[in-house]
């Protein structure tokens, strides 16, 4: 092993407001160094930080043109249970999704792709 993962950064507009929405989703506590750098740090294993990108362009899955280029994979004990509460955090379900898959794609407020899967 030559190190280990400290951090998961992801460009955004606004920091503190894509932090705030990843810790209604994992929980956590927010640090803001004012700088437009803003670390989510909690239980979750490794740390989420989000960087101010004043030109920012969000990926647009599943349009190939465009791709994904990261996602966060989320456990959840129940998919259906957890899509309305990342409704209300502002996410947004950009697949369809019959039920079938142990997996649901939606983006959070910036854009991000992430999965609500089955855990």
């Amino acid at each position: 092993m030559i190190g280990r993962l400290q951090t998961f950064a992801l460009d955004c507009p606004d920091p503190v407001a894509l932090a705030g929405f990843y810790a209604g989703l994992l929980g956590g506590r927010i640090e803001d160094d004012g700088e437009g750098w803003v670390d989510l740090i909690g239980d979750h294993g490794t740390a989420l930080a989000f960087q101010r990108v004043d030109d920012y362009r969000a990926p647009q899955w599943p349009d190939p043109d465009h791709p994904q280029q990261a996602h966060l994979d989320i456990a959840v004990p129940d998919i259906a249970a957890a899509h309305p509460e990342v409704l209300a955090l502002g996410a947004t379900p950009p697949a369809d999704w019959d039920g079938k898959q142990s997996w649901r794609v939606h983006a959070d407020p910036a854009g991000h792709p992430f999965c609500l899967c089955v855990h």
